[in-house]
Formats: C-alpha cells, structure tokens, sequence
C-alpha cells in the first residue's frame, strides 16, 4: 500500500477523469518544497522526478545544441552578412537571449510548472483579459514546440541525406526519402521517450559527456590542420547577398540563423515537475547552460570562419551545407570529413529526441487545463510510467504529417515549420512583457508564507527563489523586451530580393493562422472549458499498487 493522490479541479465532480493515473514514487521522487512549490500555484505533484541539476543540463544542452547547430545552419548569415555578420550577429544573439532566459527562468522560479509560458501569463494579466491572453499564449506555445519538433526532425533527416550525397556523389536525395527518414527519427525518439524511470534522465547525461567530447574533437583539427585566414576576413568581412538596399538590413537578416540555434532552450522550464527542486535548479541549469554552451558556439564559429579557403565556394558550396566543405578543405580526407559530420548527425537526432520530450510536455500540460481539444484523453498518463504517452504520439503524428509537404516541397515544409522561431519568440515576448509591467509597479513580492496560493491566476504574485535585484532586474526585462521586438519582426523577412512566391516568407501568415485559430476556438468552445490553468485540490487516499 502506497500513499498516491486524486487530482481533481476545483469545480469537476469527483469521478472526473482527471484521475488519469497512479502516480506511485511521488512521494519518494518529490520533496516537501518541490510539492509545496506546485501546491500553492494550486498543481499536484503527479510526475515522477527523475532530473538532477548535471541531468538537466545535460537536456538544456542537448536541446540547445549550440556549437552544433550554428554550423549546420550558418548558411543563411554568411548570405546575408557575411563571415562577420555571422560572427558579431552570434553574438549579439547569445546576449539578448541570455536576456531572455535570465528573465524567463525567474517566472519559472515563481511558478517551476510544465505549462511555462500561459501559465505565467494567466498569473500576471490583468483579470478582464486573463483567460483569452493565456489561451492564446498557450496556442502560440504549442504551436511552436510542435514546429521546432517537425523542424529538428527535418534537418536531422537532411543532413543524414547530406552525408550520403558526400560519400556517394552518384546519390541524389529524394523527397519521399526525406519524408521516410524522418518518420524513422520520429519513431526512434517516440522509442527513447516512452521508456520511462531513469532511463531519459541517464541518456541525456551521456549525451552531455558526447556533447563536450565531440566538441574537441572538431574544433582541435579545425585549429591545428586548417589554413588560417586573414584576421580581416573574419572580423572585417560583411556581405550583402540577398540585394538587400542596405547591409544593416542584410545583417539583421542574417541573424535568423544564430536566432534559431538559441530558440527552444525554453524546454527545460516545460519539465520543471520531473525535476528535483526545480525552482532553483531549473534557472541555475537553464542560465548555466546558455552561458557556456554560447562560449562554446562563438568559439566553433571562429574556428570555422578562420578554416575556408575560398568564400565563393562557401557561397555556393558543392555539398548541400557549407561546413561540409569547410570540414573537408580542412582534413582533406572523405573518411575524416565523414566522421565528424556523423558526429553533428548524432547530436542532431539527439537533440530531436529532448525537443519531442518538451513538446510533448507542453502539449500535456496544456491539455491538462483543458486548453487544446480531445483535453480528456491527451492529458492522461501512463500508469507504469507516470508519461504522457499519449502527447508524445500526437506530436510524432504531427511530425510526420507535417513531413509530407516535402513531397511537394521542401521549401514550403520550411515555411511551416518557420513557426517554431515566430511563435516562441511571440510567447516570450508576451510574459515578459508582462513581467516588465509587474515589477515595474511593484506587483510581485517577496514570499513570506508559503501555504498560502500564490503565482495563478487571481493570486498573489511572490519571487521565487531565483530573481534578478531591483534596477538590474529591471534592465536586463527591458533588454530582453528590445530585442524581443526587433529580433522578432526581423524573422518575417525574406532572405532575398526580389520576393517571389518561392523564397517568399510566410512564417507572418502561418502564425496569424494560429492566433486566429486560437481565437476563434476560443469563443466558439475554448471559452466554456478553458478556465485558465486549472486549480487543483488534493486529497489523500491509499490505493493498492497497480489500481485507479
């Protein structure tokens, strides 16, 4: 006999399905502050905690993928900035998110909860506008982890396409196999998070070790075997690819790409209750992470941008990415060339695997609070697992349905998935626009009893563990509002003029689409189930193992 709880919402009759699984090991799993944290913004402590601090670095940095993805995607800014461009638009990147999540990991300190972003928006709009501003900020959030799943699967599949052109030239890369492999990658990562105990937790920290291992391993022969260019064409070197009337518009372009390297590291805070004290260790984690895993990005970037040989190659490279041919101008070795690019390969389909969990994550916790259709059944978990199983395949569905539009094109798959960055940068925007008026009117204070409700929707709002002092917590919110809004407006943009219908960008359309839908849904039925996040009352009863 174990002591477990019955979730039911304040309101619902008492044999609600809300009472989706046993939810045995919590009391071993959660500590008294981790189930006072989620009790007084009115949650139970329903998953298992199976995440430590080198744990969850571990995913923050598997996810995030930093030094990883900038040289898979940096294509993009060497058109449109140049070798410079790309370099000081790293950075300036890596501060204004750094910004971002500094701020965003002090709401995940107030309120350590899977739903984030709607949640911490339900708690600080004002009571006339609360449940719309939530629901549509939990629409743009699940809108976006969905497209950053799709979009992390599609390059993990085009770059394993990538690395069989280079070994076999006489290979030309279909779009059906395309779609093929990445529902193989969907499947295999839906395998990886389905196993439940401590198996992710255990992954993610090999992956870690892998993650700083292979980073040596490319960026020494990158240093020691490379011909170095002139420092004046990696600090002094801009371009302007894309005919753009200016290369200030051109390098605010080419930011896009260093934008999506940084994009998502938001889904550590998606699973604050699997992790043990998860309202001091997610920031720690979380802020940690992004400073080093950016270092670790600028250095790799400066490696790369100091080892070409010919920038008109890079422009137009041979291979299908342009640190493919960086890689072998470097080794020039097939063999070697092959093995490091199968080590960015490997730490793709990783970090395809953490963006699942947290999308999934999200998708749950949103579900539990009755904010998506089909809520009854997708908030339901596992009962030997205690995970959202249910919430994993949706968004492998939507994955691989998503994978189809490459059969057409993989240009417009691209533009659907473009949604990932507009969306969750749409998201951050809105909480921490709010947190920038809360402060700023002395609307959060310090906690001083913690058995009262605080931190949802209606309640006081009280700092949590983790926040930023006074005046510099105010600066580093506004900075990160700043770019918020410039960085954000920018990822609209085509790459290129003139705009045709082929390279048009129709990520505004897409996300208008969401919004809309968000909005309609809203008032056509959202508004009669969705109540804000849901506040639970808790009970406790005994049950026999294995029985509801």
């Amino acid at each position: 006999m174990v002591k477990s709880y019955e979730l039911r919402s304040m309101g619902e009759s008492p044999d609600s399905d809300l009472t989706h699984a046993d939810v045995f090991g919590v009391e071993q799993t959660s500590t008294a502050s981790d189930r006072a944290a989620l009790n007084r913004i009115g949650k139970n402590p329903i998953l298992i905690r199976n995440f430590g601090f080198l744990s969850i670095l571990g995913f923050s940095s598997t996810a995030l993928i930093c030094w990883e993805s900038m040289a898979i995607v940096m294509d993009q800014g060497l058109k449109n900035g140049g070798p410079s461009g790309v370099l000081y638009g790293f950075i300036l990147v890596w501060l204004g998110s750094l910004a971002i999540f500094s701020s965003l990991t002090e709401l995940a300190s107030m309120a350590p909860v899977s739903s984030g972003q709607y949640h911490w928006v339900s708690m600080m709009a004002p009571a006339n506008s609360q449940r719309l501003c939530s629901y549509i900020e939990g629409w743009l959030t699940v809108a976006g982890w969905q497209g950053l799943c799709g979009g992390a699967a599609f390059l993990s599949a085009e770059l394993l396409q990538a690395l069989v052109e280079f070994t076999h030239p006489a290979y030309t890369p279909k779009p059906y196999q395309a779609m093929f492999l990445i529902w193989a990658i969907v499947l295999l990562a839906v395998f990886i998070n389905t196993q439940g105990g401590t198996f992710l937790p255990r992954f993610e920290g090999l992956i870690l070790i892998l993650h700083l291992l292979g980073y040596f391993g490319i960026l020494i022969p990158l240093i020691v075997l490379s011909n170095h260019q002139p420092t004046s064409t990696v600090f002094h070197n801009f371009v302007n690819g894309g005919g753009w009337p200016t290369q200030g518009i051109s390098f605010m372009i080419g930011l896009n790409s260093a934008i999506f390297v940084f994009a998502g590291a938001d889904g550590s805070l998606h699973m604050s209750e699997e992790i043990q004290n998860a309202a001091v260790i997610v920031p720690r984690s979380v802020v940690f992470s992004y400073f080093y895993n950016g270092l670790m990005g600028l250095c790799m970037l400066i490696a790369l941008l100091y080892s070409y040989s010919d920038l008109a190659v890079l422009e137009d490279p041979p291979q299908k990415y342009s640190f493919i041919e960086i890689f072998y101008q470097v080794t020039h070795s097939e063999a070697g060339t092959a093995v490091m690019v199968s080590l960015l390969l490997i730490m793709q389909f990783c970090a395809t695997i953490s963006v699942q969990t947290s999308a999934s994550r999200m998708l749950w916790s949103f579900s539990r609070d009755m904010g998506v259709p089909g809520w009854r059944t997708l908030r339901r978990l596992d009962r030997r697992t205690t995970l959202p199983v249910y919430c994993i395949a949706l968004t492998a569905t939507v994955t691989c349905l998503l994978s189809l539009i490459c059969l057409g094109s993989s240009v417009a798959l691209e533009d659907v998935l473009s949604i990932s960055v507009a969306g969750l940068y749409a998201s951050y925007l809105v909480a921490l626009a709010f947190l920038l008026y809360r402060r700023c009117t002395g609307g959060i204070k310090h906690q001083t009893d913690g058995s009262n409700l605080a931190n949802t929707g209606g309640a006081q709002l009280v700092w949590g563990p983790w926040h930023l002092p006074g005046a510099f917590g105010i600066t580093v919110n506004a900075f990160a509002c700043v770019y918020l809004i410039t960085a954000w407006m920018f990822t609209f943009w085509p790459t290129e003029l003139p705009a045709t219908a082929e390279n048009m960008n129709y990520s505004s359309l897409i996300l208008g689409a969401v919004v809309l839908f968000s909005i309609v849904y809203y008032y056509v039925r959202g508004r009669r189930e969705y109540k804000g996040p849901v506040v639970e009352e808790i009970q406790n009863r005994k049950v026999a193992r294995g029985t509801a």
